[in-house]
């Protein structure tokens, strides 16, 4: 994997919508966002013409992401949100623009299609830190979510990832602009679950889990089975909030396909267990994450049964959120309790 060059303030960041238009609907949750990333970080904001341009393309989508890499004056890419298009459109990006011009990529959900893609031209990625959700927090943004960020952005390092001690699944609704300055009702965290007793090392590949059951369904490439033997592979679900089953299958299908046994271990995110069409309550909230990780056990177990499982973790679709490495070293000792990650 390529090293990344680390940003100073004052620096030139792209912003671009390489899936679903969030800006363009709700743009006081955009400025939101743009006026936190310019105040708090000191980076200098880059629009692309489809930032705000709902009826774009795909491939004035790409377009941008071609274009924001092979401009020399910025420095990094940042994802207003996800989506569900970049399938259709990502496996036809050319490599050389993205290989000749590295650069971090920050984006989650959807945008697990253009991270793999980077990380297939031997591109490190940043699995969090979106625009719209991360950076727009209501009230203000999470300071857990901003150690990560400025782990990522600036300093960089091997660095021992911890569990929050409080998390939010539960949004306010962006169409009241009354809403931006109220904050969240959050969670007391129950901290990881780890299952098996092993230590591992690889470099991390993986995403929502969602876009990942897309690549193997549209036979997207993916690393090889050689390259998973030196993978920690990571997934977490989205606000569709998958039925346990589905995340069963998704699994037997890596089992399947022999990732499972070759991968050296795995980190799953916190299940996002509410959104507006699904209105869990606390109990069936907790019952939905257990039921999910027990069958992300129990059919991992069918494959590989030494790797060491990580569950309930902060990255995806959780807040505050671990902005994660995807392509970086990565060490987990289960009896420790503790993971290292190199931020690059």
């Amino acid at each position: 994997m390529k090293k990344l060059r680390k940003l100073k303030r004052g620096d030139k960041i792209a912003v671009v919508s390489p899936s679903f238009c969030a800006p363009a609907i709700f743009p006081d949750v955009y400025e939101l966002g743009l006026t936190r990333l310019q105040n708090h970080f000191g980076l200098q904001v880059v629009e692309f013409p489809t930032t705000r341009r709902l009826d774009a393309t795909v491939e004035e989508r790409a377009e941008d992401l071609i274009a924001a890499f092979e401009d020399k004056e910025i420095k990094a890419v940042i994802s207003t949100i996800g989506g569900d298009v970049q399938v259709t459109y990502v496996k036809r990006l050319p490599k050389e623009p993205f290989i000749q011009n590295p650069k971090p990529f920050f984006g989650y959900s959807d945008n697990s299609h253009f991270a793999n893609f980077l990380w297939l031209c031997g591109i490190p990625s940043y699995y969090g830190g979106s625009i719209m959700t991360q950076y727009a927090m209501q009230s203000q943004m999470d300071e857990y979510t901003i150690t990560y960020l400025e782990y990522a952005l600036f300093s960089g390092g091997k660095k021992e990832v911890c569990p929050s001690s409080m998390f939010n699944e539960v949004g306010l609704n962006w169409s009241d602009n009354n809403n931006l300055i109220k904050k969240r009702e959050y969670h007391k965290n129950t901290s990881w679950i780890i299952n098996g007793k092993s230590d591992a090392e690889g470099i991390t590949w993986g995403g929502c889990l969602e876009s990942l059951d897309e690549m193997l369904r549209h036979n997207s490439e993916i690393p090889s089975l050689e390259q998973f033997k030196n993978i920690v592979l990571f997934t977490e679900t989205s606000e569709e909030i998958p039925s346990a089953d589905y995340v069963s299958r998704v699994y037997r299908a890596f089992g399947e396909r022999g990732i499972l046994k070759n991968v050296q271990g795995i980190l799953v995110g916190r299940a996002k267990a509410w959104e507006f069409d699904k209105p869990l309550d606390i109990t069936e909230r907790e019952e939905y994450r257990s039921n999910q990780y027990n069958s992300i056990i129990n059919t991992v177990r069918k494959y590989n049964a030494t790797i060491p499982i990580i569950l309930n973790m902060d990255f995806g679709h959780t807040d505050p959120q671990c902005i994660l490495p995807m392509g970086m070293p990565i060490m987990i000792e289960s009896e420790k309790n503790k993971i290292t990650v190199d931020f690059g």
